[in-house]
């Protein structure tokens, strides 16, 4: 990751999941939302990735995107477990 638009746009995308997830936990936490609904909105994130149809580089980062989320829900992280 040489070219520094492409690190900007990387670390771009980290802090804005970082920020989402930050969010999830703190409505989780106040009780706005139930774990499952934090799981339903990453779940939901996912599906909206999973079935957009496009050139093949925009499938593939998509499906890439999509994978992520479903390595998120299967990870725990999403929710605070207590």
């Amino acid at each position: 990751m040489s070219d520094p638009k492409e690190h900007d746009g990387v670390a771009a995308g980290l802090a804005a999941l970082s920020i989402c997830e930050s969010l999830l936990l703190a409505l989780g936490d106040l009780k706005v939302l139930s774990d499952e609904e934090v799981v339903g909105v990453i779940s939901d994130a996912a599906d909206a990735h999973r079935f957009v149809e496009g050139s093949p580089r925009d499938t593939e980062l998509h499906n890439s995107v999509a994978a992520l989320l479903d390595r998120i829900l299967a990870s725990g992280n999403s929710v605070r477990r207590t």
